[in-house]
């Protein structure tokens, strides 16, 4: 009832059709992290450039300039990858098929890490965000962060669709927003109003003054790749192309251009209102001289904060609606990584990668596990770093690289083979086009990955490059079983198929009640060859109380009594059963155990741990069968009348205590007052 309430009614799999995404709705759901990422991608440029000091923030444009060519350089090379693989297998599909299955486990692994640091990076930056607004949630930090998983989570496990649907309004009232604000701040720019944030005036301790020219670049290549925050995200749409609306690849590449020039506007807009505002960001407050706050206490605006409150006004409508709409697009832009990594995920579950549970959908047609999964690891970083945005960035962005730099080489394979193919001028020419974007993205983003590693290796990327290898032995292994378990259980021609010589049953028995009696009946009506009662002995009085009532029932089925001087039960059993097939090796005993069923959680501590114990230790011996034999008991019954009463369109109000038991006994093939006893 509780999962419905959240979740909503299941879907039948027939109405697949009725979850795909229109452009405007897969925007948000797809897009949101790499137009989010406006939000935090100037200021991490700025972070790092005041290490130098305020005399270095002028390097910040170039900085910025490069991370725009990267940028549209990716974004025009995904938009080929939509089109040349539409089934939604993005990098990892390119690379495995175009590079080998090695090189697509690399790939998919750090598309598994990035996506698990997006849901992370999101929430703590939008977090952030809500904190400029509200400095009194500072304590609450990481109960807030973790909150917020948990709403996208169940949001995210009512259906891509219906997520897509909550996250546009966010999604589109952030980018209007942004457009507001940079239109109205360049325009008091240009009429001479220039709007001031309210660091401008403050200074900076620098960690480092006078830099020398190596340090000077090695300062701009940290910024630099900080700023490529900015690109995370952007090939979430290519692995989401099965969402989208036919013609699926058309519709795509659209999205993804409308993303590509919607975040290289809003990216170039809130860098220069912050040159222009003369915005100072640090690490620490402490560090800012002329900060009138408890450095201890109160953090420091973000950027984007700062900005608005500068072109806006500080106690403005415009700057709240912003910094609201700035927090729930940071938020929500986990989204994308609770879209992707679900369906990557999926694809590894069905190449046998990942376990096979991660590629079933749920009620609502989504992925669940993967669902799940994903939030749990999320949820576990940002508690293990306390939701600190500077912390948990320095582990991004190396998975996003090098998933972009092998997807780019794998995309120069696959354009030579269609060279190779391709007999006319105008579809070489087309050809040789598309390979030039790759290479060129190729060789950039494999550039960039190599400054990301140098620049952020001691400042947590460490953990990532442990991490991606990791997967990729951990996803190996669970081939290698799969293959190994397929090889194992496949039919081969001159397998001997006989059927076992005889069949042997055992019916355990603690006493002698409906639920013992059941399991002899069943037992009977299988037709075994032998028939055996088997009880152990624990306890002397308890055995010859049996074996009394036994021989007054005069059962016609013999009850065999096994000693236990150590008060054991699954030793014993065992024992009795190996020396009975080793008699007959293609002999098969089939073990009944009677069990009762309940209503209520809390009873089944108090049945069937024996049995349980029992069951899991004869599982796995050969030549034994398990045949569990269900007894329900009365609390079942108003377990399940419970739920009639609150279905739709019922009327009953109540039941009685003999409707009650009559209804136990007809779920478990007996009249309450007439079940015959032997």
């Amino acid at each position: 009832m509780l999962k419905r309430v959240f979740l909503g009614r299941p879907f039948r799999s027939d109405a697949m059709g009725h979850t795909l995404l229109p452009k405007w709705i897969a925007l948000p759901v797809f897009a949101s992290d790499p137009l989010s990422s406006v939000a935090y991608a100037t200021q991490e440029i700025l972070l790092i450039l005041t290490l130098g000091g305020v005399a270095y923030l002028h390097l910040a444009p170039w900085v910025a300039a490069a991370v725009v060519v990267l940028l549209a350089v990716v974004v025009l090379s995904y938009r080929q990858v939509v089109r040349a693989y539409p089934s939604g297998g993005g990098s990892y599909e390119v690379v495995a098929r175009n590079i080998g299955p090695r090189a697509g486990l690399v790939v998919a692994a750090a598309l598994l890490v990035d996506y698990v640091m997006t849901v992370a990076v999101s929430v703590a930056a939008g977090v952030d965000n809500i904190i400029s607004a509200i400095p009194e949630l500072n304590p609450h930090r990481v109960a807030v962060n973790v909150g917020f998983v948990v709403v996208l989570t169940a949001m995210n496990l009512r259906g891509v669709r219906e997520s897509g649907r909550a996250f546009a309004v966010p999604t589109y009232a952030f980018i209007a927003g942004v457009m507001v604000m940079v239109v109205l701040g360049l325009t008091r720019a240009v009429l001479g109003d220039v709007p001031q944030a309210e660091s401008a005036h403050y200074g900076i301790h620098a960690e480092n003054v006078g830099l020398s020219t190596l340090a000077l670049a090695f300062l701009m290549l940290r910024a630099f790749s900080s700023g490529c925050t900015a690109l995370t995200g952007v090939e979430a749409i290519s692995n989401g192309v099965p969402a989208f609306r036919k013609p699926k690849s058309l519709n795509a590449a659209r999205t993804m251009s409308a993303m590509g020039a919607l975040a290289i506007t809003m990216f170039v807009g809130v860098t220069a209102l912050a040159m222009i505002s003369h915005t100072r960001v640090v690490e620490d407050t402490c560090d800012l001289i002329g900060f009138r706050g408890d450095c201890t206490r109160d953090p420091q605006r973000t950027v984007i904060a700062q900005v608005s409150a500068a072109v806006f006004g500080n106690d403005s409508f415009m700057f709240f609606y912003l910094q609201a709409a700035t927090a729930l697009i940071l938020i929500l832009a986990a989204n994308t990584a609770f879209n992707g990594f679900p369906l990557l995920s999926s694809i590894l579950a069905q190449d046998r990668y990942l376990p096979r549970q991660l590629h079933t959908r749920g009620d609502r047609l989504a992925f669940s596990n993967g669902v799940v999964l994903l939030a749990l690891i999320a949820g576990g970083l940002i508690v293990a770093f306390d939701g600190s945005t500077t912390r948990l960035i320095q582990l991004y962005i190396v998975g996003v690289f090098t998933s972009f730099t092998l997807c780019q080489t794998g995309m120069v394979r696959h354009w030579n083979r269609e060279l190779a193919a391709t007999t006319t001028a105008a579809e070489r020419r087309r050809v040789h086009r598309a390979r030039l974007i790759n290479a060129f993205g190729a060789l950039l983003t494999g550039v960039v990955l190599v400054v990301v590693m140098v620049t952020k290796f001691t400042h947590g990327a460490y953990l990532v490059v442990i991490a991606i290898p990791v997967l990729c032995v951990l996803m190996a292994g669970i081939h290698r079983h799969y293959a190994a378990a397929r090889a194992e259980l496949r039919v081969e021609p001159d397998d001997d198929a006989a059927l076992p010589s005889r069949v042997h049953a055992i019916v355990l028995v603690s006493s002698w009640h409906k639920a013992t009696q059941r399991a002899l009946l069943f037992a009977r009506a299988t037709k075994p060859d032998t028939l055996t009662a088997l009880t152990v002995n624990i306890d002397e009085s308890d055995t010859r109380a049996l074996l009394a009532e036994w021989s007054t029932l005069d059962v016609d089925v013999p009850l065999k009594v096994i000693e236990s001087p150590y008060r054991e039960i699954t030793r014993p059993v065992l024992s009795y059963i190996k020396q009975m097939l080793s008699n007959g090796p293609r002999d098969v005993v089939n073990v009944y155990i009677p069990e009762y069923v309940v209503g209520h959680w809390w009873e089944n501590v108090l049945h069937n741990q024996s049995s349980l114990r029992l069951k899991g230790r004869l599982l796995f011996e050969p030549g034994v069968m398990v045949t569990s034999v269900p007894w329900q008991l009365r609390s079942t019954a108003h377990r399940d009348l419970t739920r009639i009463e609150h279905s739709p369109g019922d009327v009953r109000s109540g039941i009685t205590r003999s409707e009650s038991e009559s209804l136990a006994a007809e779920k478990n093939g007996y009249a309450v007052k007439t079940a015959p006893r032997q």
